[in-house]
């Protein structure tokens, strides 16, 4: 929070004109007032208003600019004429004031226009560009009347001052990767699904990974929520991508690459961050040499992720896509040690370490030991799944011995599985088991109900009750129980309940006493969590760490402690999901594409202001939305039933026809704004 010159954002009113800096009140709002660490704001405008850092900021010639940068995008979509027109009266008016050349009626014309502009544009940016025009003709009517009377310029209308606009969405913002998700299912809905694909790769060239398998945080920040039931975002990505491979129109890349220039980067796993990292890179000309552990490319999607939410031959289409950028080389089968980066960094002008988060964490139970027949951890568990039924590749003989199969790949034919996770890796976890023929499945979970499907999807959960998984909730394994020969007996778990706090604080899990019972089962799986495996970085070069044992950034440019080696993904920041590993190497692309270059560790405008927004948080839960038809049911795509799915690996969600497709991209209320900064 700071303070503020003058602020009308939101539901915020706040005036200190006339006071003392020291008395200026402060904004409830998490404004751009410092643009970076060596440059202040003097103000911000945008959609629901605007606020003033700075009592000498020139506000006719703000709103001219903001018109000027509305009149820009306007006249590139033409979609609607109160937009297109609209747009360009009110910069003309605003600049005719603003130059000394203004009249009485020209404010009167203002007002009429902005008001048909509210009503009548067909999308959010033509409605909400004028709300803060008419806050500046309603809050600054004495500066304005004395322009028009003394037939004087606007203070600082000669002035070289910058302004920085950002064309931004609630859907994009609350999107890792900032995806133009507008754009993407306008592609769909105009069936021009070559624009819609291109579209997403702008900012994700996962397209398929991610119309299937992303927990879609755009969907809680849709406006369409606030009038009946959000966009199906994420499903709508996959048209575009799936598009492309039945059509065969290889590639449909964003943008014509670059020529290579000569600068070359390391990048330590291929997983979605890695692959991420690759393409925006060789975009921009620098060649990238991808070095992976697994015999197979994709990281955790590849190994992790089950065949029935992300088929392989699709993800492949995905990493294809990469590979066919020039410059772009992989090398599977190679663990990169601490010698290997020693010399990478003498070799490639800079380094991305993106090797995920692989090593299963322990649910902290008595007697808990990896020897223990039947303890199995979820990272191997599902490689072993995964690798056989993805690739053909079999269990490795040392851990068919150790899980007592009698197969070369994981048949639970008559056994007992526990789980004990609540995320979406514990999720695949069981769906696989239940797919491996398992008797029965539990999975434990500390949490509730509620909390688990926050956590993954609802639909994820749903369709694992639908296969037989038992959920015990408020649950946590005390002790492992082994029989002679150190074979999985039984499990002894707690119960808890939730006991609210009586000071008003967070409420507390507490054991329940005497409610103890006894699990017995053939196999226990931790889920919980799972760490980085950093052993490959030289000690010597001292990379600061975070407190969870992964590589510390500043969150922004994505440079470790080392100059020139940088971190995305879960690596990064721990286990998280595929659109934040996505949107942490774009990011760090980016910023590498220029350091390669230069040595300068520098942001872009756009990625600047996609910081500010997220700050300031551009979704409002509250906001009443009217001028469109409510109660438009959310299309839902069909999905095999459990009879179908339950034991096999046939992917469960079929997607929209192309009349769905089109039918939800129609409820889409291209809720664009403009945000615009002056420095």
């Amino acid at each position: 929070m700071s303070k503020v010159y003058f602020s009308c954002w939101r539901d915020e009113f706040i005036d200190n004109r006339g006071k003392p800096i020291e008395e200026w009140a402060e904004s409830s709002y998490n404004f751009p007032v410092n643009y970076n660490i060596d440059i202040n704001s003097k103000a911000f405008i945008g959609w629901d208003g605007f606020a003033l850092f700075d009592e000498n900021v020139d506000v006719v010639r703000l709103a001219t600019e903001y018109a000027k940068q509305y009149q820009i995008y306007s006249e590139a979509c033409g979609r609607c004429a109160p937009g297109r027109w609209g747009g360009r009266i009110l910069y003309d008016l605003f600049d005719k004031i603003a130059r000394g050349e203004g009249e009485k009626s020209d404010v009167e014309h203002l007002k009429e226009v902005s008001r048909t502009m509210m009503e009548t544009s067909k999308c959010e940016i033509g409605r909400t560009v004028p709300r803060p025009l008419l806050s500046i003709l309603e809050y600054f009517e004495d500066d304005i009347n004395s322009l028009i009377e003394n037939k004087k310029p606007s203070p600082h209308y000669n002035e070289d001052i910058n302004y920085i606009a950002k064309v931004t969405a609630p859907c994009m913002d609350a999107c890792p990767a900032h995806v133009d998700i507008p754009a993407y299912i306008e592609g769909v809905r105009d069936l021009r699904f070559d624009d819609s694909l291109q579209a997403t790769r702008k900012t994700m060239p996962l397209a398929h990974t991610c119309g299937r398998v992303c927990p879609h945080p755009c969907e809680d920040a849709c406006r369409r929520a606030n009038l009946d039931e959000p966009i199906s975002i994420m499903e709508l990505k996959r048209i575009g991508a799936d598009f492309e491979d039945n059509h065969g129109l290889f590639w449909l890349h964003p943008k014509e690459q670059k020529p290579l220039n000569g600068k070359k980067v390391a990048i330590i796993g291929a997983g979605p961050a890695g692959l991420t990292g690759a393409y925006y890179l060789a975009l921009e000309g620098v060649a990238c040499d991808i070095y992976e552990e697994l015999p197979v490319l994709g990281g955790e999607v590849a190994v992790g992720v089950p065949e029935y939410r992300m088929p392989v031959g699709k993800y492949n289409k995905d990493i294809e896509a990469v590979a066919s950028l020039n410059g772009v080389k992989f090398i599977t089968g190679k663990r990169v040690t601490a010698d290997d980066m020693r010399r990478f960094e003498k070799e490639y002008d800079a380094i991305l370490v993106a090797t995920g988060t692989r090593i299963s964490k322990k649910v902290r139970a008595k007697n808990e030991r990896e020897e223990i027949k039947g303890y199995w951890g979820a990272i191997n568990f599902l490689d072993c799944v995964n690798l056989y039924v993805k690739y053909g590749i079999p269990v490795p003989k040392e851990i068919q011995e150790q899980q007592m199969l009698d197969k070369d790949y994981v048949d639970l034919t008559g056994k007992t599985v526990v789980c004990v996770g609540g995320g979406f890796t514990s999720m695949d976890v069981v769906r696989c088991a239940v797919r491996a023929n398992a008797k029965k499945v539990i999975m434990l979970y500390r949490r509730d109900e509620a909390t688990i499907i926050r956590n993954t999807t609802y639909e994820e959960y749903h369709e694992a009750v639908e296969e037989g998984v038992e959920f015990i909730f408020y649950s946590a394994v005390e002790e492992i129980i082994t029989d002679e020969n150190d074979r999985l007996k039984k499990l002894k778990v707690n119960r808890f309940e939730l006991v609210p706090d009586p000071n008003g604080g967070r409420p507390q899990l507490v054991k329940i006493e005497g409610a103890d019972f006894e699990i017995e089962c053939d196999y226990l799986i931790p889920a919980v969590s799972q760490s980085a495996d950093l052993s490959h970085l030289p000690e010597e070069w001292e990379i600061e760490l975070t407190s969870w044992g992964t590589i510390k950034t500043d969150g922004k440019t994505y440079m470790s402690s080392r100059k020139g080696v940088f971190a995305a993904g879960d690596c990064e920041y721990g286990p998280m999901t595929i659109v934040n590993a996505v949107g942490q190497a774009k990011r760090a692309a980016s910023v590498m594409s220029r350091y390669v270059q230069t040595g300068e560790v520098t942001l872009t405008d756009e990625e600047i202001m996609e910081d500010h927004l997220r700050n300031l948080k551009v979704y409002d839960k509250k906001e009443k939305i009217t001028g469109w038809l409510p109660g438009l049911p959310r299309v839902v795509s069909e999905k095999l039933t459990v009879q179908e799915r339950k034991d096999n690996n046939k992917e469960v969600n079929l997607g929209f026809t192309q009349e769905e497709a089109i039918a939800e991209a129609e409820r889409c209320m291209r809720c664009y704004y403009i945000a615009m900064v002056a420095i």
